[in-house]
């Protein structure tokens, strides 16, 4: 991977550009459906929120484990170095997850000559590479689901195609909505969110909200889902102050949440992960909203280590516990979530600081357990946030999120 440093006395980016992949290659030489590029900046922070940048024929991720005090971008060439940097956390977030692992295909796909295979031969190809490109983050469904999408797109392309390069294309196509489609469901999770909790919160003019791990446009194609609505709460003039956890061991909430919160100038205030609890005993917060990496059909949700603490927190102190998340992290396959395969990291990210990257801190020979998620029953949930609406629990205390999902697809 190429990496981009941006220093903060910088005015200018650079201008991704593919003319030389486009000469090669007809495939890039087609106008692209969304562009991203690194135009001249105003200022360092205004680039430096756009996780994912791409242009056909290029991609670009943001190295997040620098923020917020360098800010470096690396150039992602094919899908085994967007399989790295989804495995190494250059880019996090499940529904930024998806779309850097879609687009790094589609760099590589857009880079191929000389394929000499049928188009069955070519969706094969693309179905293998996104069978790979899975198992970098296993928790995170909107991973397998844009593959599964993906995968369907490019078999009933070879059913029709006369040669490969159209299979090819479809997928390029195909992977390029993905990114158009996430901001815009990104946004109306944000306006649905903000409108159902200000309903509920009637007779309060100012709120105060809690957050954990980073939900914002750094975790998503842009504007994010959580985060989103804190972002929806605060234009909407009703936001008193967002809260955020530190996120320990990745200091996601540190690092790049209040990166987010600070850019944005929303008021904001950073706690560490065990104050959470006091946080809630002592000061007015109205809500807590959490994003997700899968939610089961029951409304069991996988999110960021720490997040059934804060439910359980919440749940004492009479505190609305939401979820925000795209339809996307709705896995129907699973009945609830014991179901979930929670991924484990390395025991690096406790044993030393900077999550892993600095010095050790830990004593030599003691046994790490590091899960990355954890899983918060259904019955802690006030309601899921998405881009079709809120889900709410029935009359039995449980949510039915198949029947939410029949009706927003028949419509």
């Amino acid at each position: 991977m190429t990496s981009y440093k941006y220093s903060s006395s910088s005015k200018r980016g650079i201008r991704l550009s593919c003319a030389a992949s486009e000469a090669a290659n007809p495939l890039t030489h087609l106008p692209p459906l969304l562009c991203f590029h690194c135009p001249s900046m105003g200022s360092q922070a205004d680039s430096s929120l756009q996780s994912i940048r791409y242009h056909r024929g290029s991609l670009q991720l943001l190295d997040q484990r620098k923020l917020p005090l360098d800010t470096i971008y690396l150039e992602i060439r094919d899908a085994a170095e967007g399989w790295e940097a989804i495995k190494e956390m250059v880019v996090r977030g499940a529904p930024a997850i998806a779309i850097a692992a879609a687009l790094s295909l589609a760099v590589e796909t857009s880079k191929l000559e000389g394929f000499s295979g049928t188009p069955n031969d070519a969706a094969s190809f693309l179905k293998n590479k996104l069978d790979y490109l899975v198992s970098s983050r296993p928790t995170a469904v909107n991973l397998s689901d844009a593959a599964t999408k993906l995968t369907e797109i490019v078999m009933n392309s070879a059913a029709t195609a006369t040669n490969a390069n159209q299979v090819f294309l479809a997928y390029i196509e195909a992977a390029e909505i993905m990114l158009e489609d996430d901001v815009a469901s990104n946004k109306a999770i944000g306006a649905y969110g903000s409108s159902f909790i200000q309903n509920q919160q009637k007779d309060t003019k100012k709120l105060s909200i809690l957050t954990h791990c980073n939900t914002g446009s750094l975790a998503t194609a842009g504007f994010g889902t959580a985060l989103g609505v804190i972002r929806a709460l605060h234009a909407d003039g009703v936001l008193e102050s967002a809260y955020c956890t530190e996120t320990r061991p990745f200091n996601q909430g540190s690092r790049l949440t209040a990166f987010e919160l600070v850019h944005d100038k929303i008021p904001a205030t950073l706690i560490a992960d065990s104050a959470a609890a006091a946080l809630m005993k002592t000061k007015n917060v109205h809500a807590v909203i959490v994003g997700a990496d899968r939610v089961a059909a029951n409304g069991d949700t996988a999110n960021k280590i720490g997040t059934y603490s804060l439910a359980l927190s919440a749940k004492h102190h009479g505190v609305l516990f939401y979820v925000a998340a795209p339809l996307t992290s709705v896995d129907l396959s699973l009945s609830s979530g014991n179901e979930i395969v929670i991924e484990e990291r390395s025991p690096k990210e406790l044993l030393n600081t900077r999550g892993g990257l600095g010095e050790q801190v830990a004593a030599s020979g003691i046994n790490v357990w590091n899960p990355a998620f954890d899983v918060t029953p259904a019955n802690l949930i006030n309601g899921i946030i998405t881009e079709k609406g809120v889900i709410t629990r029935t009359g039995d205390d449980v949510f039915d999120i198949k029947g939410f999902v029949q009706k927003t697809v028949s419509k």
